[in-house]
């Protein structure tokens, strides 16, 4: 008997039945032999922590753009919190903690540069807009590994799909990345709206501080036992009211005092503009495009294939693309 067998045996000893087994998913797109040693979901969480577009998250922007400091969060850094948030919740209520992970560390991949500034740039080129979670399934299934995909198991990639919009996840696994994700970055941009001057702790509604905590690890603590013990106690994954409406009047309060602050957000304009500058450029010369994209023109239109690069870009990246594009050489900034 290999290693993955006594893995997949102990899962139907430790799992609640509605968790999603191993050795019971949907299926790959295209099947595979069995790993000797390692779950299918672990092979998905190894390939998606193993991607380029995985590698990408580390150079992206979560909240602030191009923050002077070592400590504020990226999207890279978003997503192993969310992941921690995650296995936490899916080992207490005994589901899979490798497809929760898997899903964990793959939702964010579609994420453009400069945050949800460059993808409300996109969205205003894209025939339907863009949506990074729609994204993100692209990337491990079309764009990684030189245009043959990831292959991810049926549940790992619907989980991807439905960590936010209108597709909810049907397994538990995928429930709890979806407000793993919500509780991670409600929380984490407090602390680094805080540590940028943006936001007083004071200044958090005294409900919330009464009913999830004066701190961050505090309110973390309330919302992840909440949601664990709620679930026992409803036999789905959920919050109980108050909790549940007391977060959601946090992320209010985050959007008109973070998300939507001028000064927080006062580069945004000139973000979108790169975004949108570059899109009209490579919409109009699609041959200046990459060879890595130039192949998908033979089946894919062109806004798309575009899209697809840019989307790809570390704002970094991003930002050279468009310096050596259109700012004279004797100009840049070396």
């Amino acid at each position: 008997m290999t290693i993955r067998q006594l893995l997949e045996q102990d899962e139907h000893r430790r799992l609640r039945s509605e968790a999603v087994f191993a050795d019971a998913h949907g299926g790959r797109e295209r099947p595979e032999a069995l790993d000797e040693v390692r779950t299918d979901f672990q092979r998905d969480a190894d390939r998606i922590a193993y991607s380029k577009a995985y590698r990408r998250l580390m150079h992206k922007t979560q909240v602030f753009l191009q923050p002077e400091g070592d400590h504020y969060r990226t999207r890279m850094t978003h997503t192993m919190e969310v992941s921690r948030i995650a296995r936490t919740v899916a080992r207490a209520l005994r589901v899979n903690e490798d497809l929760t992970e898997a899903i964990a560390l793959g939702h964010d991949l579609g994420h453009t540069p400069f945050g949800h500034a460059g993808e409300a740039a996109l969205a205003e080129f894209l025939p339907g807009g863009f949506a990074h979670n729609e994204q993100s399934l692209r990337v491990v299934d079309r764009l990684e590994k030189d245009g043959q995909g990831l292959n991810l198991t049926y549940e790992t990639r619907m989980g991807i799909l439905g960590h936010t919009g209108e597709k909810i996840p049907k397994t538990w696994e995928g429930q709890i990345v979806r407000l793993a994700d919500r509780i991670a970055y409600i929380n984490h941009d407090i602390d680094d709206a805080i540590r940028a001057g943006v936001l007083e702790e004071r200044q958090i509604p005294a409900h919330v501080h009464r009913i999830l905590g004066q701190t961050h690890s505090e309110r973390i603590n309330t919302l992840v036992l909440d949601l664990i013990t709620a679930s026992e106690e409803f036999g789905s994954v959920t919050m109980h009211g108050e909790v549940r409406s007391t977060m959601e009047d946090l992320r209010d309060f985050m959007f008109a005092n973070v998300y939507r602050n001028p000064v927080a957000k006062g580069e945004e304009s000139k973000a979108k503009d790169i975004v949108r500058t570059l899109f009209e450029y490579y919409q109009k010369r699609p041959h200046a495009l990459p060879e890595d994209y130039r192949r998908y023109l033979e089946t894919e239109p062109t806004w798309r294939v575009v899209a697809d690069y840019i989307a790809g870009m570390t704002d970094k990246y991003a930002v050279h693309v468009f310096s050596s594009l259109f700012i004279p050489t004797a100009w840049q900034i070396r």
